[in-house]
């Protein structure tokens, strides 16, 4: 029988605090800030991270972030974002900034604005005294770094679900990481969450898009091929890998 979309909701939900549980990424008490792009990946976890304290004897603070960097030329609906911030009864932030663009030639827009707004989004956590910052990368995003970092960096390397950052100051998690990107985006078509008023014109990631390509190819080899590629991840034999060398 096909699962009715309350049910398909319930579904990701319960994937989410399969993550939140397995990884021990929210505990009680914490003060967990969200990184609110306005895109499809941050409206998930938004909801589902604020959305399951209802259903839990767990206490935990959820506040939202959301970093304009006003001179890269994207456009999110603010709008739209305070509404449904209002909604699951979370506070946003909104913090202006711009990019120095003309500094540091060699290095592109895309790398200063993600610098950019990470520093903003470290600030806010260290200021707010937040122990947890939360990111909505996905299986897929965990699985294509993975592969780049094969390909191009010679490393065994991806997207942890937590990582402790400056030496235990807080720790930076994922709750999407069990999701595959066609789940996030069924999810948030069902809901009917807007697209972006104004895609960034720099956001090209040829790297990205090529590895994305070859997870399309490696189904066709094995169709459980990218939940056993993260499955591997935890699953490394050192004594069947050649040792470091010298």
């Amino acid at each position: 029988m096909k699962e009715s979309t309350e049910q398909y909701f319930l579904r990701i939900e319960k994937t989410v605090g399969r993550a939140v549980n397995r990884y021990s990424l929210i505990e009680e008490n914490d003060r967990v800030a969200v990184a609110l792009s306005g895109g499809k990946d941050s409206l998930v976890m938004l909801e589902t991270v604020a959305g399951r304290r209802k259903r839990l004897p767990v206490t935990y603070e959820v506040m939202a972030v959301h970093v304009h960097v006003k001179n890269i030329g994207y456009e999110t609906d603010l709008e739209f974002i305070n509404r449904f911030c209002n909604g699951l009864d979370v506070r946003l932030h909104v913090i202006e900034t711009e990019a120095e663009l003309d500094k540091d030639k060699n290095k592109s827009v895309c790398f200063k604005c993600s610098w950019l707004r990470r520093k903003e989004l470290f600030d806010f956590v260290r200021n707010r005294k937040c122990n947890k910052l939360a990111f909505g990368h996905h299986m897929d995003d965990a699985i294509e770094t993975l592969l780049m970092n094969m390909i191009s960096n010679s490393s065994i390397s991806s997207m942890p679900p937590s990582l402790s950052m400056f030496s235990g100051e807080f720790d930076l998690i994922r709750p999407l990481i069990l999701l595959g990107e066609n789940e996030i985006i069924e999810y948030a078509a069902l809901k009917g969450f807007p697209r972006q008023m104004k895609i960034c014109p720099h956001g090209n990631d040829t790297r990205r898009a090529e590895a994305k390509k070859l997870l399309v190819q490696m189904e066709k080899v094995e169709r459980n091929a990218r939940r056993n590629i993260y499955s591997a991840m935890s699953n490394i034999h050192c004594g069947y890998l050649p040792p470091p060398g010298k």
